[in-house]
């Protein structure tokens, strides 16, 4: 990855500094559904292997935004832990539980089948796999953009093991304070477990103008146990059960003058700042529940091995958010969201002939979704109800095989095949109605239902070359597929508003490099994706509803672009980290009237695509140095760069450059037991929004309850933070 080399620990002992080490490690990923060395996978990928997630302080994937090359990982701040995700110019801007990610994530294997409560805290990882590019021939739909996979750290089975880890961040109004307690090791023979217990109490970094007082409290809390069983040498069970409950203020919701030039008169503050004043702070409360099984059976046939993973989680979500963001009560919205997903993959990888590597399989999915959503305008004497229950079905099954065509070249090849159904009671948000609540009763009354199914094929066909044992080439052609669905917050009074929507379809031809020596590690790719009716959601101000969120396939667009991720061995002690990546997405064909003007014309086709910023670059330098016989020293300083890009598809709302500084110092003790860190994070005091939706001028236009509002809904991220982390490990072998 960009960040490769930074701050790795090793022990006093070592005969090669931590950046020679890491460089020739051999860095095992999954993105191909089984276990290969990095630098002979031709797919774009990033790795973070568990040392460098503790160096880097990565609390949660929000923490590795800016982080890679053409890559954008933003929580929208609606409500917290709502991923938009974003690589290669495809993304969505949505906090409706039924719009399907452009980057589908997976903990363990098992898909997340909605963006709610993703982008929280993250903690005793293996890994973190960033794939770029469509990857729907061995991960399904909802990964036109990309992949991210999250892996889970196993119990050792020969060593009893022990940790604590304690933080303390600060920099803004308030402390915040992470604690993490893992014990683990072998229970017999042929079974360990580990659990792993997480809480961070975050008492508010911002400050509300409007009340004086430190505003962000945060509360989490998740503990997670892990067991592996290995009844023979030929099967393997892990079983990974994770509970989490965070609770806290509604987001830090700032109004600037909006793309308009629609000012709040109450609440107009500089973008570039991280000032707001609301009089609602609001509320969130998250839970969930998530166990994994993945059960792994070594056979005979083709030395091959048979995985099962079953997947289940129950996730509940309430809040509500000053969505005016001012100090005056004119429109905020509550939230309610019950959702429970299970999920069962069953496939085989093996290899015949010496030469050829199969992998194959069946996946069923199952998704249930209730959704309520409230507003309530001008002190909650008009208020609208809507939202309804999203059931989706998913089958698929698909083949990969990879031939060696010589002992250099390899054909790559692919396709899966995709039933999905998809059934939508809806409850529109203008129509009158009593008061009423989908999720919590009473019922609401629903306007619209419709069902419907989509087939499709996401095929893959490629060549990779292998130049050297450490050099290797690729191309490959690759389809991949956005689900379509219904709009759970129809919040117009169009008939066809609810939907249906149709597939967005991705068509990406992309050529690689990867260079490994012991010495420096070089990626680069150059990709062209033809998007084809592209799935959005269009963010309108409406004096009626607040915002308008219609969901259309707008258009088709073209995204050339290219990457390259590198990092270097300066010297013994010293390692640089690099990165760019470049998009320049245009739109071919428009079908929507994107700008609002009344027509579809050329000035349509020359807007910018949301969230598709066009430059993202990186520069980092760690260190790594003995401190007498007490240990080792590493310290790294990192720079990210994102352009500024679209936030609304008429581009009157937009997301500000990052210019982000990082920075940090470790020691580690030479027993090896004891390590303590100094770190920042964003130094330079950047802004960031997770939106920046427009509100219109007036409110409730033309009726008794009429209001002035105007301004922007734009949740703010932290600012510039520092801290202080003290780990103690303890490891002892079985007797």
């Amino acid at each position: 990855t960009l960040l490769a080399g930074v701050g790795l620990p090793v022990s006093a002992g070592a005969q090669q500094s931590v950046f020679e080490g890491f460089l020739l490690e051999n860095i095992v990923v999954t993105a191909r559904k089984r276990e290969e060395p990095i630098h002979e996978v031709p797919v774009s990928v990033s790795h973070f292997s568990s040392e460098e997630i503790d160096s880097l302080k990565v609390r949660d994937l929000d923490d590795l935004t800016v982080s890679m090359p053409n890559v954008a990982l933003d929580d929208i701040g609606t409500t917290r832990g709502i991923a938009n995700f974003s690589i290669r110019g495809l993304g969505i801007n949505s906090s409706i539980p039924s719009i399907d990610p452009t980057v589908g994530v997976f903990v363990d294997g098992v898909y997340m089948g909605i963006n709610s409560g993703i982008v929280f805290d993250t903690f005793d990882l293996e890994s973190i796999e960033v794939l770029r590019g469509p990857q729907g021939t061995l991960f399904g739909r909802n990964v036109t953009g990309g992949a991210v996979l999250l892996n889970t750290r196993r119990p050792s089975a020969d060593r009893y093991e022990f940790s604590f880890r304690s933080s303390v961040e600060h920099g803004g109004e308030n402390p915040n304070a992470y604690f993490m307690v893992n014990m683990g090791g072998p229970l017999s023979d042929t079974v360990a477990a580990k659990l792993s217990v997480y809480t961070n109490q975050d008492k508010g970094w911002f400050e509300n103008i409007h009340t004086g007082d430190e505003f962000g409290e945060q509360d989490t809390i998740m503990f997670r146990p892990v067991l592996t069983w290995n009844p023979t040498e030929n099967v393997d069970l892990f079983l990974r059960y994770e509970y989490m409950n965070s609770d806290g203020d509604g987001p830090a919701a700032q109004s600037h003058t909006n793309g308009l030039g629609s000012t709040n008169p109450a609440a107009d503050f500089d973008r570039d700042s991280h000032d707001f004043s609301i009089d609602e702070e609001g509320f969130q409360e998250n839970s969930s529940h998530l166990f994994v099984s993945v059960l792994n059976w070594d056979i005979d046939f083709g030395d091959g091995t048979l995985t099962h993973i079953f997947g289940y989680r129950d996730y509940e979500s309430e809040g509500l958010s000053d969505i005016d963001s001012s100090p005056r009560y004119l429109f905020h919205g509550g939230l309610w969201l019950e959702a429970q997903q299970y999920s069962s993959e069953l496939r085989y990888t093996g290899e015949f002939f010496d030469r050829l590597n199969l992998t194959t399989g069946l996946y069923y999915f199952n998704n249930e979704i209730s959704y309520h959503e409230r507003r309530m305008f001008v002190s909650g004497l008009l208020n609208q109800d809507g939202g309804g229950d999203y059931e989706v079905q998913t089958f698929g099954l698909f083949a990969s095989l990879d031939h060696d065509l010589t002992s250099r070249l390899t054909l790559n090849a692919g396709t899966r095949y995709t039933n999905e159904e998809k059934k939508a009671d809806i409850a529109s948000l203008p129509r009158p109605k009593t008061p009423c609540n989908v999720v919590e009763g009473p019922a609401c009354p629903f306007d619209f239902k419709d069902s419907d199914t989509w087939n499709n094929f996401s095929p893959k066909l490629g060549l990779s070359f292998k130049f050297t044992d450490d050099a290797l080439v690729y191309g490959h052609w690759t389809r991949g597929f956005r689900s379509g669905g219904y709009n759970l917050r129809n919040s117009s009074s169009l008939p066809e508003s609810p939907g249906q929507f149709e597939e967005e379809r991705v068509d990406s031809f992309e050529s690689g490099f990867k260079i490994y020596t012991d010495r420096f590690r070089l990626d680069g790719a150059f990709f062209y994706n033809f998007v084809d009716d592209i799935q959005r959601e269009l963010n309108i101000p409406d004096p009626a509803v607040g915002v308008a969120q219609l969901i259309r396939n707008t258009a088709d667009v073209e995204i050339p672009g290219f990457e390259l991720d590198g990092a270097f061995t300066l010297a013994a002690n010293l390692s640089l980290s690099a990165s760019v990546g470049y998009v320049d997405p245009e739109y071919t064909k428009v079908r929507f009237d994107l700008n609002g003007d009344g027509v579809i014309n050329n000035m349509d086709e020359d807007l910018d695509l949301p969230r598709a910023a066009k430059w993202t670059y990186s520069l980092g330098l760690a260190h790594d140095a003995r401190v007498g016989k007490w240990g080792r020293v590493t310290s790294r300083v990192n720079y990210f760069y994102r352009d500024e890009s679209a936030f609304t598809d008429n581009n009157f709302g937009y997301l500000l450059e990052q210019k982000i500084l990082d920075a940090g110092v470790d020691f580690y003790s030479d027993s090896g037991r004891w390590s303590i860190g100094l770190y920042g994070k964003n130094l330079l005091d950047k802004v960031n929004h997770g939106g920046d939706t427009l509100l219109p001028a007036t409110l409730l236009t033309g009726t008794p309850f009429e209001q002035v509002l105007g301004g922007t809904f734009s949740p703010l991220t932290k600012g510039r933070t520092y801290g202080l982390e003290l780990t103690y490990r303890f490891s002892a072998p079985r007797a």
